[in-house]
């Protein structure tokens, strides 16, 4: 997906804030494209767990990026630096299909989507209102950059059932965790790949693979190669840091039509 020139870019944020009364949702910012808006349900568990979901509602012809959209897109993110006793926020993603534009291949979604968000507090059990900067990329010739800012009181009717139904339907629509009959594991690669076997379910007769780049990492588009009666992805590895992570590892989707799951790679 092509990105505006820098001249251009400056002007094509489309920076909106959501400054109604405190709720558990707030109110849809209109952008061109599309709208986005933050909802929060139910109370935070014993270890500060306080679930939530991002919802991008996309016009016709519209797209936006998964966790890793490639060299030319705009992962989405969220800032809840400037909150009170949240200390972090987490997306999770549905599958995504893979798109080509013609300038790039990238990974994403086509339709409206809903990301489901995990707040951390700080304190359990204390106060907490959270101030969430909001950046993501919604495109449709051209790669838009898009900035909300949202601030919600989780405490003021944590038992919304709308709310809850949200959330619970994000949650509902991630892969499933990865599990020796359906997943992908790391074979020995030869420098410039990262190849991975794939076990399939049965029944799925297509299945895509999504890696995404972390620490210094940067991968290009799997291809896949069936033989001996094994599914293998080479991935090719564009640039990689100068020492291996000695911590974390490598997030991964396989998709197939008979469902999707998720799971973790070590760095190649």
């Amino acid at each position: 997906m092509q990105m505006m020139s820098a001249a251009v870019l400056g002007l094509s944020f489309l920076v909106a804030s959501q400054t109604a009364s405190l709720a558990t949702v707030s109110d849809w910012v209109e952008v061109q494209g599309g709208r986005v808006r933050l909802v929060t349900a139910g109370a935070a568990d014993a270890s500060g767990a306080l679930q939530g979901a991002l919802e991008i509602d996309l016009k016709p012809g519209w797209k936006t990026y998964w966790r890793d959209p490639g060299d030319a897109g705009v992962p989405p993110q969220i800032d809840v630096s400037k909150s009170l006793n949240v200390a972090s926020a987490e997306l999770r993603f549905p599958p995504p299909e893979r798109f080509d534009d013609g300038y790039s291949k990238w990974a994403g979604y086509k339709h409206s989507v809903v990301f489901p968000v995990t707040f951390s507090l700080k304190s359990p059990g204390e106060p907490a209102t959270i101030e969430a900067d909001v950046f993501l990329g919604i495109c449709e010739t051209i790669c838009i950059p898009v900035q909300g800012k949202f601030t919600l009181d989780p405490a003021s009717d944590p038992d919304n059932a709308d709310d809850q139904a949200i959330v619970a339907a994000a949650v509902e629509a991630l892969p499933a965790p990865a599990h020796p009959g359906f997943g992908a594991t790391g074979l020995p690669g030869d420098g410039k790949h990262l190849l991975v076997e794939a076990a399939l379910p049965s029944g799925a007769e297509a299945a895509e693979f999504f890696v995404a780049a972390d620490q210094g990492y940067m991968f290009g588009t799997p291809e896949r190669a069936d033989k001996d009666g094994k599914v293998v992805f080479a991935v090719p590895i564009l640039d990689r840091p100068a020492e291996k992570p000695s911590g974390g590892a490598l997030h991964y989707t396989l998709s197939t039509t008979a469902g999707a799951v998720e799971g973790t790679l070590p760095y190649p």
